[in-house]
C-alpha cells in the first residue's frame, strides 16, 4: 500500500510553500520522494523551509516570486523549469486575511485580499497548469481553501468571499483539465494557528470555535500533509478531481 503515496520522481511546486501550512505540506511531500520548488515573497522563509527538507534527506529548492504580479509568476515558472525541467504537482497555498468590519472596508484592502487568495492563483493556474499540458505531463493541483468559504465567518468577510471563489474556480478547473490528466481539488483546512489568522484569536473566539468543532481542537499543520499526499499520487487518487476535502475536526459537521 505504501507505493500509492510514492511520489519518487515528481516535482511539486509549492506556492506560498514558506507558510505555516504550505511549508508543512511541502514537507510531507518531499518525505514521499518529491523534489520540491518553494516558492514564496519573502525568499528568506522560503530558504530556510527548503533548508529543513534538505536536512531531512529530501530535495528542494526556494524561488521568489509575487502571486499578485503576473511577471513575477512567468519569471519563477521560467526558473522552476530550468531547475527541474517541468512539473507534476502544483500546490496552491497563499493567504491573506483581515478583520475589517465591512461597513469599515476600503476597496484597497478588498484588491489587496483579493489579489493573494485569488486572482493570485487563477493568475498560476493559467501559467503552470498550461506548461503541464504542453509538456503533456498528468499530474494535480491542490488549492487550499477554508472552513470559511462554505460556511461564511464573521470577522473575515473579504477573505471568505476570495476562498467560497476559490472552490469554484477548483471545480471549473477541474472539469476544464480533465481530459488533459490533470486533477484539480481543494483541501478545506479547519482552524489551524497560522501567521493570517493569529491576530483574530482573541479568547472568546477560540471559545466560539472550540464550542463549533466537535474534536474540541485545533488542527496541527502536519495533519494536513496525508489529505495533501493523497491528492497529490496519482495511483491514490486517480479518479478523484473536483472535490472539496475538509480536514477540519468535524466544524463542517456542526450545527447546534
Amino acid at each position: 500500500m505504501t507505493n500509492l503515496f510514492d511520489l519518487t520522481g515528481k516535482t511539486a511546486v509549492a506556492i506560498g510553500g514558506n507558510s505555516v501550512l504550505g511549508s508543512s505540506i511541502a514537507a510531507g511531500l518531499a518525505e514521499q520522494g518529491a523534489q520540491v520548488a518553494i516558492v514564496g515573497r519573502n525568499l528568506e522563509k522560503a530558504e530556510e523551509v527548503a533548508k529543513s527538507i534538505v536536512k531531512n534527506g529530501g530535495t528542494a529548492k526556494a524561488f521568489q516570486a509575487n502571486v499578485s504580479s503576473r511577471d513575477s509568476l512567468l519569471k519563477v515558472a521560467s526558473e522552476i523549469e530550468e531547475w527541474a525541467g517541468g512539473w507534476d504537482i502544483l500546490l496552491n497555498a497563499p493567504g491573506k486575511n483581515s478583520s475589517t468590519p465591512f461597513f469599515d472596508l476600503e476597496m484597497e484592502e478588498w484588491d489587496d485580499i483579493m489579489d493573494v487568495n485569488l486572482k493570485g492563483i487563477v493568475q498560476t493556474c493559467q501559467i503552470f497548469a498550461k506548461k503541464m499540458i504542453e509538456q503533456n505531463r498528468k499530474g494535480s493541483i491542490i488549492n487550499i481553501s477554508s472552513v470559511s468559504s462554505t460556511t461564511p465567518l464573521s470577522k473575515v468577510f473579504t477573505y471568505s468571499v476570495s476562498k467560497a471563489a476559490l472552490n469554484s474556480v477548483t471545480q471549473f478547473l477541474a472539469r476544464e483539465f480533465a481530459l488533459n490528466g490533470i486533477r484539480v481539488n481543494a483541501i478545506i483546512p479547519g482552524f489551524f494557528p497560522a501567521e493570517q489568522n493569529r491576530k483574530i484569536l482573541s479568547p472568546e473566539r477560540i471559545d466560539s470555535i472550540m464550542k463549533h468543532t466537535p474534536m474540541q481542537r485545533f488542527g496541527t499543520p502536519e495533519e494536513l500533509q496525508g489529505a495533501a499526499v493523497w491528492l497529490a499520487s496519482e495511483k491514490a487518487s486517480s479518479f478523484v478531481t473536483g472535490t472539496l476535502i475538509r480536514v477540519d475536526g468535524g466544524f463542517g459537521s456542526m450545527t447546534i
